[in-house]
């Protein structure tokens, strides 16, 4: 297998992940019990040395949900009949989680304020509104 390359910079190589190959469930007619088609890939990312010491713990945070009590990432496919699909599919799915956790945060919004013109155009519509109402009461209705 090949070493992953996540983007930003960041290449995984093949001795980090762990793949595990055994019996998928499910439909699949004479091939289901004699084929270990279903994948499981293994990334220990609290200890990759792939990772720096700031990408690791950006990754810990975003995966967090997704990570055992040791700090590995575990990916499973079967929906595929083949081994080698679901690798494939295992591999993608690994490469996404790992490249959306690796994005840097957004940058913090700047407060802005208002500009005087935009403050006038707001006072000037409510004004306006304001004597669209006021036109459409009876007459001699007064407040």
């Amino acid at each position: 297998m090949d070493d992953l390359d996540v983007g930003r910079g960041v290449v995984v190589p093949a001795e980090e992940l762990r793949v595990r190959f055994s019996r998928s469930g499910g439909p699949g007619g004479q091939n289901v019990n004699k084929r270990d088609t279903r994948v499981e890939i293994v990334f220990d990312v609290s200890s990759s040395g792939a990772l720096t010491w700031e990408q690791r713990r950006r990754a810990m945070n975003a995966l967090r949900s997704r990570l055992d009590a040791r700090g590995r990432l575990r990916v499973v496919s079967s929906a595929e009949r083949t081994q080698t699909r679901n690798r494939e599919r295992a591999l993608d799915t690994l490469r996404r989680e790992l490249s959306h956790a690796l994005r840097p945060p957004p940058r913090a919004r700047v407060a802005t304020k208002p500009t005087r013109t935009a403050k006038e155009r707001r006072l000037t519509s409510k004004k306006v509104r304001g004597t669209l109402k006021q036109q459409r009461a009876r007459p001699g209705a007064e407040d």
